[in-house]
């Protein structure tokens, strides 16, 4: 069975190697090495040269011996920031926490080493199991950047488990949604602001009356937001140039070009009432997906979870993952919990319990036969 204290060991050996988005380096090298040990040959494929990084993502594939469909279990190397000098500190309820001045690095350590430990399992019992697949991607922070070049020529499997969700053990997610980002940039005319600032074209002006004019927040199946302003040089000169930045969300990735579509009108609308030039750039980041929950890689899920007393519930979710990149290729999949919490805040945090649970349900799926 998972042994724990090997798995917190691990859990612990992980988050203290700085591995931010596009500086992976470190952390794949010790995957790789912790494979390695277990005799499971990992290949790291050119992703980091493709964006920017210093790491590829790692793939391994580990023919356990049964005449079964391969299934493959994925997560991510890459934390966000406040990340440099991450500790794991356990704490004597069994709460696993950072020192408070830096994320913990749950997401996504806890997939990876629930995925390592199963395997770790697996092979010194010396059992026969169905052919895995494990992919640890690098960049998944950066709207899932290491997944879009994943090794998919290499890859055999067509379901797979992301190990990437917060919550409890025995929640995982089918459904997320498209995710577009957009940035814009308004030039007007500089002037001084006390001596003629009829001659000037405010820009942070124009951009304060566009974002009013924006519908922020959740509704008619959409979810907008303005997330950053920049712009002006000092309180006695009309602001010449502004930047601003935001993104749509929804389920329908139709429904989220059409609200993108909206806010551009908008957008042109004001800047030619100001008279500012203007420009504006989006980027679909990932694509809606939902997968039937009655697919069969649904369906094993939640016969494990019920086979190990857990009660399984499948959920949808508006965050993005490496899923969102693996369904278009064909890998049905599920983004299912570690038992991380409040992530993306210094104040996140794990289980013992919720971790080793983790492992055991990773290891579960591995052995399945249906």
């Amino acid at each position: 069975m998972v042994n724990q204290k090997r798995l917190i060991d691990l859990f612990k050996e992980l988050v203290a190697i700085d591995s931010p988005s596009l500086g992976e380096r470190q952390m794949c090298d010790r995957l790789k090495a912790k494979l390695n040990e277990l005799g499971i040959e990992a290949y790291e494929d050119n992703t980091g040269k493709l964006i920017g990084g210093n790491s590829g993502n790692l793939y391994a594939y580990i023919d356990g011996g049964k005449d079964l469909e391969p299934i493959m279990f994925s997560s991510h190397m890459d934390t966000v920031e406040p990340s440099h000098g991450k500790t794991a500190i356990v704490h004597e309820d069994g709460r696993i926490t950072s020192d408070g001045t830096t994320v913990l690095g749950s997401d996504d350590l806890a997939g990876v080493c629930a995925i390592i430990e199963a395997l770790r399992v697996l092979k010194e019992n010396g059992e026969k199991f169905r052919p895995v697949e494990v992919v640890f991607t690098v960049s998944e922070e950066t709207h899932c950047m290491g997944a879009s070049h994943a090794p998919f020529d290499k890859i055999k499997s067509k379901e797979c488990y992301v190990f990437d969700l917060s919550g409890d053990i025995g929640e995982a997610s089918n459904k997320a949604p498209t995710i577009i980002t957009y940035t814009v940039s308004l030039h007007g005319k500089a002037a001084h602001a006390a001596f003629k600032p009829e001659s000037g074209v405010h820009a942070l002006k124009c951009a304060a009356e566009i974002i009013t004019k924006i519908r922020c927040g959740k509704y008619d199946g959409v979810t907008v937001n303005i997330g950053t302003i920049n712009g002006g040089t000092a309180t006695n000169v009309v602001a010449e140039h502004t930047t601003f930045t935001g993104e749509v969300r929804s389920f329908d990735n139709a429904l989220a070009q059409a609200k993108l579509n909206e806010i551009t009108d908008i957008i042109n609308t004001v800047a030619k009432e100001y008279g500012a030039e203007v420009k504006i750039e989006s980027e679909t980041c990932v694509k809606a997906y939902d997968v039937d929950e009655n697919h069969p890689v649904a369906i094993r899920f939640k016969n494990t979870c019920e086979k190990m007393g857990i009660t399984p519930s499948i959920v949808e979710t508006y965050g993005g993952s490496d899923n969102n990149q693996y369904v278009p290729m064909g890998i049905n999949g599920l983004v299912v919990s570690t038992g991380m919490n409040n992530c993306h805040s210094c104040d996140e945090y794990t289980t013992v319990d919720q971790l080793t649970n983790a492992a055991k349900l990773a290891l579960a799926l591995m052995r399945s036969e249906d």
